[in-house]
């Protein structure tokens, strides 16, 4: 489902950075509720090009914001069409997982895809069909959408492109072998959710 040609994501990302605050917005809050292309390498760019920590901040704060706006609409989407939009465009075996997650974690899962690769749209719209508590929906994703933007903001907000080029093939061996720790065991509990529940 965020699976997109690289073009796409490229002239996405080009026409929102050509309206600043206003482009990130639109482009958060859409991906939350129903488009594929995710705001995070605007923010990323965005960020980079900041001259103070008050701009990193205002960057961050708008993506946070505008995706959990995003995913309140996809909430109503999730309220009114949400089955047929989930069987249209989601894998079974993703919904059954997306469910287990939403009944199984509640607001914990909720955080989880607001902060994690997975699609974060899917869940606002189970979660409305379901009719989730929507504070605990907005909180966990305010949360989640708060870290999963603010923590790469912090730090390239602090280190920057000294950051980008200390990346060489040891820093990026390390990160690689860092992320495989990470990701590994998450991929496993991704995919296991559904024999948890045989």
């Amino acid at each position: 489902m965020d699976i997109v040609p690289q073009d796409v994501v490229d002239s996405a990302i080009e026409w929102a950075d050509g309206l600043g605050y206003l482009g990130l917005a639109l482009l958060s809050a859409t991906e939350a509720a129903l488009q594929p292309v995710p705001p995070d390498p605007l923010v990323w760019d965005m960020i980079l090009d900041s001259d103070s920590g008050f701009v990193v901040a205002a960057v961050v704060l708008v993506a946070t914001f505008s995706s959990v706006l995003g995913a309140l609409v996809g909430y109503a989407i999730g309220m009114y069409a949400g089955g047929w939009l989930l069987e249209r465009f989601v894998s079974e075996s993703t919904i059954a997982r997306l469910n287990v997650l939403v009944e199984r974690y509640g607001s914990a899962g909720i955080f989880i895809a607001a902060v994690s690769p997975i699609p974060y749209k899917a869940l606002a719209w189970i979660a409305g069909a379901g009719r989730m508590d929507l504070r605990l929906f907005v909180a966990a994703g305010l949360f989640g959408r708060g870290l999963r933007f603010g923590i790469p903001g912090a730090l390239l907000g602090l280190y920057g492109d000294t950051m980008l080029d200390s990346l060489n093939w040891i820093t990026f061996s390390f990160a690689s072998i860092l992320g495989l720790v990470i990701v590994v065991p998450a991929v496993r509990w991704w995919k296991g959710l559904l024999d948890e529940e045989e």
